[in-house]
């Protein structure tokens, strides 16, 4: 990433209601907090980058082409949704969350881990937000946030509200999801070929996202 040893990651195997799933982890250096580059004399507050700002940490990246797309894509996604629901131009967006470290470590990840499965398609079934309010940098917000109204909405993508207290769906975890959304229903039949488990962070029943690589199954098979 180039990112000056700002973040190091680690992964392991854990277990959610006895299964197994994959943790990521992404251990950031808060003694970076500010960089100083001593021939331009800038400081860099990693919780107040703009869509310029991490559209040059990615271009910098030391991966491939489509990935660094399909990154900068997920982000320009959650920047147009913050410029809308904030009454700014995109340019004037500064990212808080998403902006932060981990964040783009998080996405430029899922970037990679795509472009290396090379699917045909993606789909994915209805996302589920809880209920309440959340805490975040603009203060106290009702579920789903601002942005993630905003993302869903433009986007059409299929949501439903259960009855679980907090936060479910974040800007990121939308912008992800209408990055590759197309509409299309899973086929009627098909061969699961892998499955994989990961883990999330917060306090609820089942926190785990499932991915499963499949192959369709015509009628002459």
């Amino acid at each position: 990433m180039n990112l000056h040893n700002e973040f190091t990651y680690e992964i392991k195997e854990v277990k959610i209601n006895s299964i197994k799933a994959a943790d990521f982890n992404v251990i950031y250096d808060e003694t970076l907090e500010h960089h100083h580059n001593e021939n331009s004399h800038e400081h860099h507050h990693h919780h107040h980058r703009n869509l310029n700002n991490v559209i040059k940490i990615i271009d910098n990246a030391e991966i491939t082409h489509s990935t660094k797309e399909l990154a900068k894509k997920i982000f320009t996604i959650v920047a147009e949704a913050e410029a809308s629901v904030h009454g700014k131009n995109i340019e004037n967006v500064h990212f808080h969350e998403v902006g932060a470290v981990d964040s783009i470590a998080d996405i430029v990840s899922f970037a990679v881990l795509l472009d290396d499965l090379e699917p045909e398609k993606v789909y994915f079934g209805t996302l589920t937000e809880g209920m309440g309010s959340v805490k975040c940098a603009h203060g106290i917000m009702s579920v789903p946030v601002p942005a993630v109204c905003e993302i869903v909405s433009k986007y059409k993508l299929p949501i439903r509200i259960c009855n679980i207290e907090g936060e479910m769906i974040t800007p990121t975890g939308a912008a992800i999801a209408a990055a590759l959304y197309t509409g299309e229903k899973l086929p009627e039949k098909f061969i699961i070929q892998r499955t994989g488990n990961g883990a999330g962070k917060r306090p609820y029943p089942n926190p785990v996202l499932r991915v499963m690589a499949i192959e369709t199954v015509f009628d002459n098979q």
